[in-house]
């Protein structure tokens, strides 16, 4: 079955957000940028290279709970139409279509990516020739409402279950994770549900090694970023002047990512007109991951008013999928 291409973002979206974005990041103090830039050829190809680490747990971990669970999941779900926010290759996902087996079934796939919704829907095309594919380039943080309403997933027949995988409710911030949330609740209606993919807390021993491995990959994938923004903001970033760390900061349960300068430097954007400067020692933070426990999932989703309806974790105990409900 052929599917359905949507484009909510305008040509230069991807451009546009990235000027705001490191204007904005460079600018401040600290220094910081969202991860999502980390994500050119390159990055992508040592995410995905990141994902095979034996340090790196979070992928199998949940790709372990999905291989279990996804039957009981979808069934428990009433799922007739599956959301998925952020998409990306749709690869686990297939774990949950393998049991979305109603008829007229749906998958409505949300991502900034045009290039990966394609290359995604062609693929899961062929796997599944019974199931309409919908595939919608937009930013979740910016379109919830269109995405969850009427015209796109047929809000209000029920029967929707919205997933959100990969930890990434990590890379957001407090007040970015209660808006996110709020705003996944107020387009669910009765017989919806939530599929949330969250990390849990752990010792540090485990956590730091996951963001800082033996074999430097992920050291690679952060001073990547300098690439990116030599590539598309015509910066003069040196690599070398800078190294990757991964820092835990317990009190606020998070790993963060940071790029420290090993020298005074000046970087040029030639793009943005801007010059950058980060004094020896100085560190410019590219993520935050957060962690959570099953308390504290509960009271931010009961917050933005939702009820707890199923709960799985992998054998060991490192990540969790938890789904939830309209309150």
């Amino acid at each position: 079955m052929p599917y359905r291409f949507t484009d909510l973002l305008p040509e230069d979206f991807s451009d546009s957000a990235l000027r705001a974005d490191v204007r904005k990041g460079l600018t401040a103090r600290p220094k910081q940028l969202p991860p999502k830039w980390f994500y050119d050829k390159t990055g992508s190809e040592l995410f995905e290279e990141i994902t095979r680490l034996p340090e790196y747990y979070q992928t199998r971990s949940e790709r372990a709970i999905l291989q279990a669970g996804a039957a009981r999941i979808v069934a428990s779900a009433g799922a007739r139409h599956l959301v998925e926010l952020g998409s990306g290759s749709s690869e686990k996902t297939r774990l949950l279509l393998d049991h979305l087996r109603a008829p007229g079934s749906v998958y409505t796939a949300l991502d900034v990516s045009g290039s990966a919704l394609r290359q995604a829907a062609e693929a899961l095309g062929v796997t599944y020739p019974d199931l309409r594919i919908e595939a919608v380039r937009a930013d979740f943080e910016q379109h919830l409402p269109t995405v969850l309403g009427d015209g796109l997933t047929g809000r209000g027949r029920g029967g929707r279950l919205v997933v959100f995988l990969g930890g990434t409710i990590g890379n957001l911030q407090p007040a970015e994770r209660a808006a996110f949330l709020a705003g996944v609740r107020a387009g669910l209606d009765p017989g919806d549900a939530f599929l949330l993919g969250a990390d849990l807390v752990k010792s540090p021993d485990v956590l730091i090694p996951a963001y800082d491995d033996a074999a430097g990959v992920t050291a690679a994938f952060n001073l990547n970023l300098l690439q990116v923004l030599n590539s598309r903001l015509g910066a003069d970033f040196d690599p070398d002047d800078f190294t990757h760390r991964a820092v835990w900061d317990e009190s606020q349960a998070w790993i963060e990512m940071r790029l420290r300068a090993g020298r005074r430097v000046e970087v040029r954007l030639a793009e943005l007109d801007l010059v950058a400067e980060f004094e020896a020692g100085e560190e410019l933070r590219t993520e935050i991951s957060a962690k959570f426990t099953a308390g504290r999932l509960e009271s931010e989703l009961t917050a933005a008013g939702f009820a707890a309806d199923g709960w799985w974790t992998d054998p060991d105990g490192q990540f969790s999928l938890s789904m939830w409900r309209p309150a």
